[in-house]
């Protein structure tokens, strides 16, 4: 099924399926946690969704963060959910359709081991009729670590958040930035 995004979003991402993948990734204070809410505020029109916060977990920063971009009952905040439980909560019946894990350097089984990039093939397949949003640090202009940079090459579109802008690489079409906000753009960009 492809979801009909308008405006600024299809501009951005061209026709994106409902079962995609995507990578987003930024340095801190460059706005990738206020975009990623933001697309899940705009893809909550759509279906519903899983926000995965293993960063902040259930935190008053994070409450604040919500409030902020006008998060609404359409979002489920999960608290540092496992990779088991969020699998075996992504396959019940009448789970949501899109799942944020925020962000994939935090994401751990239950035994503390971290996810690889095999594991992360094996999550990915296991949810094959779910989109998954992944978020990653950043190493200057790339993904952090081997497995956020091995999963970039995987995934359907690739966001890289910086100056408060959100650059879009996805095989549905798009390519626009989003100015995730205007007043920091801005300032960052000298415009």
């Amino acid at each position: 099924m492809v979801l009909d995004f308008k405006n600024e979003w299809f501009a951005a991402f061209g026709r994106v399926e409902s079962n995609s993948r995507m990578l987003v990734w930024g340095g801190s204070g460059q706005g990738k946690s206020r975009f990623v809410l933001q697309l899940a505020k705009y893809l909550s029109n759509f279906c519903r969704v899983a926000y995965n916060s293993l960063e902040m977990g259930d935190s008053l920063a994070l409450g604040d963060a919500l409030v902020a971009e006008g998060i609404d009952k359409n979002i489920i905040i999960l608290n540092r959910e496992t990779i088991e439980q969020v699998t075996a909560r992504m396959k019940k019946r009448k789970s949501p359709d899109v799942l944020i894990v925020d962000s994939l350097q935090y994401f751990r089984h239950n035994d503390g081991n971290g996810m690889n990039y095999k594991n992360y093939i094996k999550f990915s397949h296991s949810l094959a009729d779910k989109m998954l949003i992944f978020v990653s640090h950043a190493d200057h202009k790339e993904p952090a670590g081997r497995v956020a940079k091995s999963v970039r090459y995987d995934v359907d579109v690739k966001i890289m958040v910086q100056g408060f802008k959100a650059f879009v690489t996805s095989r549905y079409g798009g390519g626009a930035p989003i100015t995730i906000w205007e007043e920091g753009a801005k300032e960052y960009w000298g415009i």
